[in-house]
């Protein structure tokens, strides 16, 4: 199987260089990778599993690199073993070049496939390997250039402290007609005293209220010592 094609990545050559090179960006970017690790500076270890066509497979394989050309390309060379679904063999040379403030990379694959696979026929092979790439270029585009653009936690801003509610108004009490004789004034002054000081224990805002129960006291006494002549002066 021979294959080519490109891929263009907003970001600078030297920044998709390091990529091709980290193993967690390609351990992300690798279709059905479930682990890749890094021997050597120019050699991986990798498990993935890849279906194509009716066939699924889990292939263990090794990664080499060679004629490597910082930050210019590499060649891969590649084998991989699934078991009784069949093997696979190849090499691909990627080659990195600046463009239009981004990167275009240029791959050029060779490819050997046997057992099982190889009996599905070159066509659901091909497009199974272009399926393949396409998903791996999308997400390590991706991973490339969130990377580069991910923006520095902004500062968070302090929580300005809730206002207080406003104080309720309080209805000034209306005057009642009462038979002479009978304390009035003074049974409701007493009633609103009693009222406020349960008000008091209740609110939060305690400073206000400390004003009203004030006012209410002195109206409480007014309204004494007012029954207090009356019945005074009565007798």
């Amino acid at each position: 199987m021979h294959m080519t094609g490109e891929q263009r990545i907003a970001a600078p050559p030297q920044r998709v260089w390091e990529a091709l090179n980290d193993p967690e960006i390609l351990r992300a970017s690798i279709p059905g990778c479930q682990s890749l690790e890094q021997e050597a500076a120019d050699r991986f270890n990798a498990i993935a599993e890849v279906k194509i066509g009716p066939i699924g497979a889990r292939f263990k394989g090794a990664v080499q690199l060679s004629d490597i050309d910082a930050p210019n390309g590499y060649t891969i060379i590649g084998q991989g073993n699934g078991g009784i679904a069949g093997n696979a063999k190849g090499s691909a040379k990627v080659r990195l070049s600046e463009d239009a403030g981004g990167t275009l990379i240029v791959y050029d694959v060779d490819a050997e496939v046997g057992g099982r696979m190889a009996q599905l026929g070159g066509p659901i092979i091909d497009a199974t390997a272009k399926q393949l790439a396409g998903q791996f270029f999308r997400r390590f585009g991706e991973a490339v250039v969130g990377e580069a653009a991910a923006p520095a936690p902004a500062p968070v801003a302090a929580e300005a402290p809730a206002a207080a509610p406003a104080p309720a108004p309080v209805a000034a009490p209306v005057a009642v007609a009462a038979p002479a004789g009978f304390p009035w004034s003074w049974t409701i002054a007493l009633a609103l005293a009693i009222l406020a000081g349960f008000l008091l224990g209740r609110s939060e805002a305690a400073d206000w209220w400390v004003v009203a129960v004030a006012a209410l006291a002195v109206i409480a006494v007014g309204a004494g010592y007012e029954s207090g002549r009356r019945s005074g002066a009565r007798s």
